[in-house]
């Protein structure tokens, strides 16, 4: 029985040399790099580091960039912004997200007093009143009362603290967005040079957007990369089947695609695309909030440990966490519940697969 592939996300809070080289030996194989805030020539260190580290632990790293991709997200805030809920908000257009620069990263949390949330032009002529939006992987929920040419008046019956490049979600319109951004085109030129071994692309819809990749990679002489399309719409789910001559992993990306139903319908979504990739024997990752709660304790929830071993257990190729690491206080102890989690589970399928 092949290994289970388990990642980590690279940011602030384990970009030291020597948490990040205890990561790979307590076991984590490979680490995704979120681009969706800057660009991959500007994380020269970090990929250094990432190779450094490995090495060290006596590990050859699998290193996967996470592309923009045709995904919606916020501008840039000056600084984070609370929204209380039944307080009411303008989203205002901005005409491109291509320039916008890395979030500033602060600890701190003001009350809402800018004039206006940063977003992009493609929305407005697509919602009306009543539309619902759903911010940072539907952790903020707003509803449109008014609109206007450039402003959308909302008010907040979610509220939550917002930061800079936050996900948009608009649940039942889907938009024609393009598939690579020019920032994801300078990322794939750059990958091999880099060290990355995998492209990650968001919100896959159908075949043609992987078709796109391939021909994108392949100018970049970068072919040997491999494909992970992830699934966050469920346009996505609907041709699920169609992408995987395209694919070299299919990942059940959760955050945003608990975005497209009412979320007690996702576990049963989730069993729906692990059985197809099962019997298609394409190999799939389950990724987001799996060890959530240790972003800030040191120990997970049963739930959580629960639901890694039930990835495990459906036949999952690899799992994943992002804020656990990229941002979360014990980066290190995250690392270690997952691999000894992953681990039991593996013990269980090859138990029962000789019985």
């Amino acid at each position: 029985m092949k290994k289970i592939d388990v990642y980590g996300t690279i940011g602030p809070a384990c970009a030291d040399q020597t948490v990040l080289t205890e990561m790979f030996r307590q076991g984590m194989t490979g680490v995704r790099l979120n681009l969706s805030h800057t660009e991959l020539d500007s994380c020269r260190e970090w990929t250094e580091k990432i190779q450094s580290c490995a090495f060290s632990a006596g590990k050859q790293p699998k290193l996967l960039i996470d592309l923009r991709g045709p995904e919606l997200r916020i501008g840039e805030l000056k600084e984070p912004i609370k929204l209380t809920e039944g307080a009411n908000v303008n989203l205002k257009q901005i005409e491109s997200e291509e320039n916008r620069q890395e979030a500033q990263k602060t600890d701190s949390c003001r009350k809402y007093k800018e004039d206006f949330i940063p977003v992009p032009e493609v929305i407005f002529g697509h919602v009306k009143k009543g539309q619902e939006i759903l911010l940072d992987d539907g952790k903020i929920q707003l509803e449109i009362a008014e609109t206007k040419q450039e402003v959308l008046r909302c008010r907040v019956n979610r509220g939550g603290c917002l930061q800079s490049r936050k996900s948009i979600a608009l649940p039942g319109i889907s938009l024609e967005l393009p598939v690579l951004t020019e920032s994801d085109k300078r990322n794939i030129r750059a990958a091999k040079s880099h060290g990355v071994t995998g492209v990650m692309l968001p919100f896959v819809r159908n075949s043609k957007d992987l078709i796109k990749l391939k021909q994108e990679l392949r100018k970049a002489e970068a072919e040997e990369l491999e494909i992970f399309a992830k699934i966050e719409n469920m346009e996505g789910v609907e041709h699920l089947e169609e992408l995987f001559p395209y694919a070299d992993q299919i990942v059940i990306a959760r955050g945003d695609l608990g975005n497209s139903m009412p979320l007690w319908e996702l576990p049963l979504v989730q069993a729906e695309i692990a059985r197809k990739c099962r019997q298609a024997k394409m190999p799939f990752m389950v990724v987001t909030q799996m060890l959530a709660s240790m972003e800030t304790h040191p120990v997970p929830t049963r739930a959580e440990v629960s639901d890694i071993f039930r990835a495990v257990a459906e036949g999952a190729a690899s799992v994943m966490v992002t804020g656990e690491t990229a941002v979360g206080k014990y980066p290190t102890q995250v690392m270690e519940y997952l691999v000894k989690t992953v681990e039991a589970g593996e013990g269980y399928l090859a138990l029962h697969s000789s019985s």
